[in-house]
């Protein structure tokens, strides 16, 4: 059994808080986690996509009040949005914590609902695929890169499944989760989008650009785009816009939140086939960006840094209006840094570089510059 770094958290947050929201991708582990969380204690459980859950709720009112001694998981809350107001008032009427647990597919953001009705009732955690934090001696970091981090294909490790795996996960949420969503975009031109993302992966983010392509306006992308970032398919790096002395780059990065998909949608099946693979350095970049995510506080800020005459930084963190780290990503055992990079240490007053290799290495490079490897640098931060 894997052991989640969110279960600590999650166990906090239902003894203080009357709701606790874990929303994140599908196949993430969130139904696994409440049910093995909660076995020892008095929860009933609810799939609303079962039929037969869903009639339970025909009157909620009534069903919730002669449950109110039991904690009420509400598993895919998404899909009985009608729900939220109620609980507000349940939960008005006897605020104890623990009294509800929902879990969700799609971001507070997509369920203005839930953020408008639970407004200081709720405590959302988000819950991620696998990080290296969470690995055993059957899911390496490198199985956690080539065959993403959802656990039912990192397990595997079987290249057929996992690309089985990926093909069924990926046409259910073009054909039936995004539309439920509300996506307006037919399903055959979400499947294209997706390629073109795969394409383009790690470059800053062209609205223009994917509209010329589609046949579509910018504004429609913007929209389309919306629902993916919200979906939890994919992140956007926002540029570090602050020092108005320079020209720069101002327009996101865009990433998958799982190169498991990103690689199945570029029809890479292991390690042998990333190798000469343009998306490779992009790919390593993905895996590492989200492997820091997931392990950042939820207050934390990641950003990228470019001007217009080459100086760069791949990824910033910052916490409490401070850098915590800034790192440059690089697929190298022998990385080297342009004198852009220098530029910015200096633009930015950063004090350590950290250089992310495929390695588990940790020496300086230079002054104030030190090679890790993914561990160190997730330990560096975390710790």
């Amino acid at each position: 059994m894997i052991h989640r770094a969110i279960e600590k958290p999650f166990l906090k947050s239902v003894s203080q808080f009357a709701v606790t929201g874990i929303v994140g991708p599908r196949q993430a582990g969130k139904t696994t986690l409440v049910k093995q969380s909660l076995k020892d204690l008095n929860a009933l459980y609810l799939d609303l996509e079962k039929n037969s859950d869903i009639n339970k709720l025909n009157d909620p009112e009534l069903f919730f009040s002669q449950n109110q001694e039991k904690t009420i998981v509400l598993d895919e809350i998404q899909h009985q949005p009608a729900i939220f107001p109620l609980l507000r008032a349940v939960i008005d009427e006897n605020r104890k914590p623990g009294r509800f647990i929902i879990l969700g597919s799609a971001s507070p953001t997509l369920l203005r609902q839930s953020s408008e009705s639970l407004a200081g009732r709720i405590n959302y955690l988000e819950m991620t695929p696998l990080s290296i934090l969470e690995t055993t001696d059957k899911i390496t970091p490198q199985d956690l890169w080539i065959y993403g981090g959802f656990p039912e294909p990192a397990l595997s490790k079987d290249s057929d499944f996992v690309q089985d795996w990926y093909r069924s996960f990926t046409t259910s949420y073009i054909q039936r989760d995004l539309p439920q969503y509300g996506l307006p975009a037919d399903p055959r031109v979400t499947r294209q989008f997706l390629m073109m993302i795969a394409s383009a992966h790690g470059g800053v983010l062209s609205y223009a650009t994917f509209a010329k392509s589609l046949g579509l306006t910018a504004p429609t992308i913007k929209t389309y785009l919306s629902f993916l970032l919200d979906a939890f398919l994919l992140r956007e790096l926002p540029a570090w816009s602050v020092n108005t002395k320079k020209r720069l780059v101002k327009s996101p990065k865009l990433y998958f939140r799982d190169t498991g998909m990103l690689h199945y949608l570029l029809g890479i099946k292991n390690m042998e086939s990333i190798f000469g693979n343009i998306v490779l350095g992009s790919s390593w970049e993905a895996f590492v960006i989200n492997q820091t995510a997931a392990v950042l506080k939820s207050d934390d800020e990641m950003y990228f840094y470019r001007t217009q005459d080459g100086s760069e930084i791949d990824l910033l963190i910052r916490r409490n209006n401070r850098w915590l780290a800034a790192a440059e990503i690089k697929f190298s055992v022998n990385p080297t840094l342009t004198k852009g990079t220098y530029l910015a240490m200096e633009d930015l007053g950063i004090e350590l570089l950290h250089v992310v290799i495929p390695r588990e290495e940790n020496y300086p490079m230079a002054k104030n510059i030190q090679v890790v490897g993914l561990a160190h640098f997730i330990q560096a931060i975390s710790g």
